[in-house]
């Protein structure tokens, strides 16, 4: 009996503890509600495994199918999904208030390399000392930001203050 180990949480065959199973065939048509020692029966005769693939639900559904062409495809569609997603980070760019128009150019490229590669990017205004009586006149800063990247960029999250700084969130225009 060795090749009747549990990959993950699929259950097969002598594993099948329950009384009652609803049963799919290996064409993927519905047999029915059935005492799970006949769905047994005709997986032995049909030369496949009864593999359990809804354990959850009332009564669990089986299939009966080969064990191990169904284990390959399922490693394969997980691949496949794996392949297909993508982190997206969150870069960050740091402004002061009075920043030089030369200088915000340099972090405004910055931000359009980020984007271009698909991340998001926080943009935060830090304020220190004195800088923080004039924190409603600095907005500005994180508008003209926005603005200069409006073409690649939308403003996923508008301003806001926290603390001793400014923080906006722009995304990748779809």
């Amino acid at each position: 009996m060795g090749r009747y180990k549990t990959i993950s949480d699929l259950m097969i065959n002598e594993q099948i503890r329950d009384k009652e199973i609803r049963l799919v065939g290996e064409d993927g048509a519905q047999l029915g509600v059935m005492p799970t020692r006949e769905a047994m029966r005709m997986a032995e005769e049909a030369g496949l495994d009864l593999v359990k693939i809804a354990p959850t639900a009332k009564p669990p559904v089986c299939k009966i199918v080969d064990y191990g062409k169904y284990k390959y495809e399922m490693v394969r569609k997980e691949k496949e999904a794996k392949k297909k997603q993508r982190t997206i980070e969150i870069k960050e760019i740091r402004l002061s208030p009075n920043i030089d128009t030369n200088d915000l150019n340099t972090k405004v490229n910055a931000a359009r390399k980020f984007l271009s590669k698909g991340d998001k990017v926080k943009i935060t205004l830090r304020f220190r000392g004195r800088e923080m009586a004039h924190m409603n006149t600095s907005k500005h800063i994180l508008d003209d930001f926005a603005q200069s990247v409006a073409d690649i960029a939308v403003i996923e999250k508008a301003p806001k203050v926290e603390g001793r700084s400014m923080t906006m969130f722009l995304a990748e225009k779809r």
